[in-house]
């Protein structure tokens, strides 16, 4: 437990470097996708800020605070994570890195994987040199995933995977792909899936993007056909891959319900809003009192989240109410959109319009109520298990 005096030190330390290597341009803003470092092999950067800014945060670990320093993190403790998430927000640092990698792959190595599987990985992520797509969802396994199909045979040194995943988000632009795959048909469907890691490079993987209501193609269906994957790149146990599975799911939602707290850098949501308005025009009191709710939301499932955040540090995790937190940050990101569209009026209606691709944004929150399971399988789970309610 470090002290007062010792934290406020560790605070002026962090604030000078990030005043000195944070470039302007990297500060405030609303978000957008074209805002977003994803990394990766083929990642474009919008500006050259936007690269200067990865590499600083990276050579620091600030990518992945709380990852160990031999992983490629900064080996924060809870105490200091607060602090560099508080000092981030007070210049409205723009986040250096978001990947699925960080989000969701690095915790379950963290958690399951082997030492050689985690130096091979993890700093690669931490540096955005390697982006992650999910292979979870199947055409026939959505909301029931335990029913996966895709099949892996044992061939001694490598299985042999086939099959179809649909939904991987952004897969057409990833390097590698952390899948679910039926490695035993013998067993009950919770049983004998296992967690494998493939390169989107191998011969056999080809993905097909979807075109979506807002235009864009985030999500794309991924076939697998005789792509031979070493034995070395299982995570957990063979056949218990469900394990890993739920593990990942829990930090996956908790990373969806981050598009609840708010916008980036702390910005208010009433201020975005007044930016909305035309010159001269002010906000309805209708439109106030809803941002105001909205904002005071917002802030609740932030500070819920730290709170759970302080449990995992103590050894229990969200667990089930990571649906709670899924479901409400899913709500409260489309209500965000719903009302920065109406306070732009017939401007946000215009698809390249002076509020920016606007519509395309609004429209992209529904899928929040699908992905990392729907919005109806979040209750079931929080009546169930977290209420305890009969089923």
């Amino acid at each position: 437990m470090q002290s007062e005096q010792e934290l406020e030190g560790f605070r002026a330390e962090l604030r000078d470097w990030l005043e000195a290597n944070c470039p302007a341009e990297m500060r405030g803003g609303e978000p957008s996708e074209a805002s977003i470092c994803w990394g990766g092999k083929n990642f474009e950067f919008e500006s050259d800020a936007q690269r200067v800014w990865l590499e600083r945060a990276a050579s620091k670990g600030y990518t992945v605070p709380t990852w160990p320093v031999e992983y490629g993190g900064a080996g924060m403790n809870r105490a200091q994570e607060k602090i560099f998430k508080e000092e981030m927000d007070r210049i409205e640092a723009r986040n250096p890195l978001q990947s699925f990698g960080i989000w969701m792959l690095g915790p379950a190595l963290l958690h399951f994987g082997t030492h050689e599987q985690k130096l091979h990985y993890l700093p690669p992520i931490a540096r955005g040199e390697v982006r992650w797509c999910q292979g979870y969802s199947e055409p026939g396994a959505g909301s029931d995933l335990a029913s996966v199909q895709t099949k892996g045979e044992d061939k001694g040194d490598h299985w042999l995977v086939n099959g179809q995943k649909i939904w991987t988000s952004y897969a057409d632009k990833a390097d590698w792909i952390f899948a679910l795959i039926r490695t035993d048909r013998d067993a009950s469907k919770h049983n004998g899936i296992s967690f494998l890691l493939i390169d989107m490079e191998d011969d056999g993987v080809e993905t097909r993007p979807i075109k979506l209501i807002s235009g864009a193609s985030v999500f794309c269906e991924t076939f697998f056909t005789n792509v031979k994957v070493p034995k070395d790149r299982i995570v957990g146990e063979e056949n218990r891959g469900w394990d890993v599975a739920k593990y990942l799911l829990t930090h996956e939602r908790e990373m969806i319900s981050g598009g609840g707290q708010g916008l980036s850098g702390g910005r208010a949501l009433g201020a975005v809003l007044n930016e909305s308005l035309a010159e001269g025009q002010e906000m309805d009191t209708v439109l106030r009192a809803d941002a105001m709710r909205c904002e005071v939301d917002a802030l609740a499932i932030g500070l819920t989240l730290e709170r759970y955040k302080d449990q995992a540090e103590a050894g229990t995790g969200a667990g089930n109410a990571s649906a709670m937190l899924k479901y409400m940050g899913t709500e409260l990101n489309m209500q965000r959109h719903e009302l920065l569209m109406a306070a732009g009026g017939s401007d946000a209606l215009e698809w390249d319009g002076p509020l920016g691709n606007r519509p395309a944004d609004w429209l992209r929150t529904k899928a929040n109520s699908i992905e990392g399971g729907t919005s109806e399988v979040m209750l079931s789970i929080i009546s169930r298990r977290v209420l305890g309610l009969p089923g």
